[in-house]
């Protein structure tokens, strides 16, 4: 995942998924369960982020998936904190 700091209001999300993922089909699903984990996640507001899938989104059970994101998401949280 990569987090840039953007303008005020809601978080705006960018999803990829490349060619190691699969064929197509298997590219739109990870893709689509990207975006439906990242529904059901507390994301910050004011940041932009694009997330990029693995072969393993698709295989992962969706409550795994969720957990990964929310634990991506809070670790880049404390990154931030950190550098100021």
């Amino acid at each position: 995942m990569l987090q840039a700091k953007g303008g005020e209001g809601p978080p705006r999300l960018g999803f990829v998924a490349g060619k190691k993922v699969g064929n197509a089909v298997q590219r739109n699903r990870a893709k689509r369960r990207m975006r439906e984990a990242a529904r059901r996640v507390d994301l910050p507001s004011g940041v932009d982020m694009v997330l990029v899938a693995t072969v393993d989104v698709n295989a992962a059970a969706f409550p795994t998936l969720v957990g990964w994101l929310s634990e991506a998401i809070e670790a880049n949280r404390m990154k931030i904190k950190g550098n100021h």
